[in-house]
């Protein structure tokens, strides 16, 4: 099997071109791929199959096997593999997920792609399709108890479930201790992503991230922008903020005309390899 390591923002996956290759047991792979001492060490595995109702399609694998409907850091580097490996020559493709069809704009320097910009969609905070175990319209700054401590948490879905709290402090957090308590909370019946925002000014936010089958990871592309929908919902920040992750920064902007939010990253190619 020929696969491709690449990152957005540190966030790392085995890429797999299923256009040409067979994978039979995607998550008991994606378990081998991920081990950073026994296999090639990655955040997950990411499929890249043909699609039917877009130009190609993206599935994605957590650490521990199981399947996840998006992932933003991701996508941006499947439309990178695909116009650098000459899998299509358009500078705009449209990509499949779990979450629906997203279209993807590419800027290439010297005919390889540096950077794309996702539509990701609208974000969607009514509970029952989140999913969480809440009564009301939307969750926005409602306390949650981890761990003997209260927390105030936003809940949002950019095709995956996110719960974002603000903090002083995002360097001085305790993630492997209280990841675990917010990932596997009654609340949410299929697991949380969580997202410790520290805002710096109404332009800029800190973000550290806990993902549901991953752990701590370098950077969530997804949880960014659930984190600034956030910040924008509890009136923290502007419409358009960076956020800056362990692995670097995103750009997010909210567009309330059309209730979209964009974002906008690095795709980088690590190394190809054969298994």
């Amino acid at each position: 099997m020929k696969f491709t390591k690449m990152h957005g923002c540190g966030n790392d996956y085995v890429y797999v071109n299923c256009l040409e290759e067979i994978i039979e047991h995607p998550g008991e792979l994606a378990i081998k791929v991920s081990d950073r001492h026994f296999g090639v060490g990655s955040d997950g595995l990411i499929l890249i199959g043909p699609s039917e109702a877009a130009d190609f399609c993206m599935h994605m694998y957590n650490a521990d096997g199981s399947e996840a409907q998006m992932c933003g850091n991701g996508i941006r580097c499947v439309a990178k593999y695909v116009y650098d490996y000459g899998l299509t020559d358009k500078e705009q493709v449209t990509v499949e997920t779990l979450a629906g069809v997203k279209t993807l704009k590419l800027s290439v320097e010297n005919g390889m792609v540096s950077a794309v910009t996702v539509d990701m969609g609208v974000p969607v905070t009514e509970p029952k399709q989140i999913p969480v175990l809440a009564e009301g319209e939307a969750v926005i700054a409602k306390p949650l108890a981890v761990l003997g401590k209260e927390y105030e948490i936003t809940c949002v879905s950019m095709g995956n479930p996110h719960a974002v709290t603000f903090v002083p402090d995002t360097q001085s957090l305790d993630l492997e201790s209280i990841g675990p308590e917010f990932e596997h909370h009654a609340w949410f019946p299929e697991r949380t992503n969580t997202e410790f925002v520290q805002v710096v000014d109404r332009n800029t936010i800190h973000m550290r991230v806990w993902e549901r089958g991953s752990g701590e990871t370098l950077a969530c592309g997804t949880g960014a922008c659930a984190s600034a929908y956030a910040c924008i919902l509890n009136g923290k920040t502007e419409d358009e903020v960076t956020v800056q992750l362990l692995g670097g920064s995103l750009r997010i902007r909210y567009d309330r005309e059309s209730g979209h939010i964009f974002m906008t990253g690095p795709a980088v190619k690590v190394f190809d390899g054969e298994l």
